[in-house]
């Protein structure tokens, strides 16, 4: 099969599409045949040398395919169906991918608006679980505009809760869009939301890693009620919880974005789709931070 890999550390001139022997799925997995799959920070980060560091390394945890080969164990799939999910094993970007954990197409999207959810809609439930985020909460999400700051401003809102959420003036209205009460970001962010949220928030989110965090605790009254996905550093200064998967990661929540897809309470970021031939290009899009939405491969 075909699938993307870098054999040296460095720029998006590393990547290569390569030929390597077709996986075959373990117990409890899933081989399909992708037709799309997503692409994220980690990807560069891991060329870049910063994350993993043997030589050489495929890339993509998160696809959308078709089933062509179960596992033993596999009941609840059959081959021929439309399913995405995660590829643990970090090779999604490449024909065939082994899932580990996965759901059925939700029958309005196509494959590359599927692949662009399990990284997003996973983080975002997953820190949204660790702050216990529910009806009646007030959770201030730092950083709402991105795939998964819109992520879990839909998912919260869904619960039954408040959202205020940071963002450039540009992206209010799609904060709006998403059941957000949309605040800038930068100097006075504390005071904006005092005028919406007197009181405070109970609840903060830092999706951002702008150096906030001591705004969000004196906003949400306490380290303890805050997390953040992107601030390892001040995380460990200002003892807040920081959010990753390798503590747990929330699998549920693949079963249950397909509903709130189909009923209209979740809307899905805009998808940007590169052959993967152009893998390349699709990282420098990304490093670049161009354009907003999800960065998707399409596969065959």
């Amino acid at each position: 099969m075909k699938a993307a890999q870098f054999s040296r550390f460095g720029g998006p001139e590393v990547l290569e599409i390569v030929e390597l022997p077709d996986p075959l799925p373990g117990p409890g997995e899933v081989r399909i045949a992708v037709r799309a799959a997503g692409v994220n920070a980690s990807d560069w980060k891991k060329r870049a040398g910063l994350m993993d560091e043997e030589l050489p390394q495929t890339m993509g945890y998160e696809a959308a395919g078709v089933v062509d080969q179960l596992g033993a164990g596999v009941a609840d799939v059959a081959v021929g169906d439309r399913v995405f999910g995660f590829c643990t094993e970090g090779a999604a970007q490449a024909e065939l991918a082994v899932l580990s954990h996965w759901a059925p197409l939700p029958p309005s999207l196509g494959f590359a608006e599927a692949a662009a959810l399990p990284a997003a809609v996973e983080t975002a439930t997953r820190a949204l679980d660790q702050l216990g985020a529910g009806g009646g909460a007030t959770l201030l999400v730092n950083g709402a505009s991105g795939s998964v700051g819109g992520a879990a401003v839909q998912l919260a809102v869904a619960r039954g809760a408040r959202v205020i959420g940071t963002a450039s003036p540009a992206n209010h209205a799609y904060l709006r869009s998403l059941g957000a009460e949309p605040v800038a970001y930068g100097a006075g962010l504390a005071e904006r939301v005092r005028a919406l949220a007197p009181e405070g928030v109970g609840l903060a989110l830092d999706v951002a890693g702008s150096g906030v965090l001591p705004e969000l605790i004196a906003l949400a009254g306490g380290p303890e009620h805050v997390v953040t996905l992107a601030d390892f550093p001040g995380a460990r200064e200002h003892g807040v919880r920081f959010s990753r998967g390798d503590e747990g990661r929330a699998l549920h929540a693949l079963a249950g974005i397909g509903e709130l897809i189909e009923s209209g309470r979740f809307a899905l970021p805009a998808v940007h789709t590169f052959p993967l031939a152009e893998v390349a290009a699709a990282h420098r899009a990304g490093e670049d931070g161009r354009p907003r939405g999800k960065l998707v491969l399409l596969v065959g």
